[in-house]
């Protein structure tokens, strides 16, 4: 039997997606995209409820904002932050049903998965 070659799309037309992973694929900005799925937040507030550094939360939302995945507003004195995707709530959901149905697996792969003491 003759496999049939898979289409022509090759690796150009997955870079897209691949940069749309790679940018939710840091820890701390994915909790961020994570609780603006609840709704908008100031920088504060994502500092208190994620317990990370003021310039942690800032340097990842620009990295977002450049992704075109977060956007602000002003409001006073601050700005609030909000997805420009509300799709990102549906892939954030379906990797939550990968990741159960896969148990441990990605978890425990030995490229990817989480390492021991480290806190990412």
């Amino acid at each position: 039997m003759a496999m049939t070659s898979p289409p022509s799309a090759g690796r150009d037309t997955l870079a897209p997606a691949a940069a749309l992973f790679r940018s939710l694929g840091d820890p701390a900005r994915l909790a961020i995209v994570q609780r603006l799925t609840a709704g908008e937040a100031r920088v504060v507030d994502l500092v208190e409820q994620l317990g990370l550094a003021q310039s942690t939360v800032s340097k990842h939302l620009a990295c977002l904002r450049d992704c075109g995945l977060v956007d602000s507003r002003p409001v006073g004195r601050a700005s609030v932050f909000s997805l420009t995707q509300p799709s990102l709530i549906g892939l954030l959901a379906a990797a939550e049903t990968v990741l159960a149905e896969t148990g441990d697996a990605v978890a425990l792969c030995p490229v990817y998965g989480a390492r021991e003491g480290d806190d990412r």
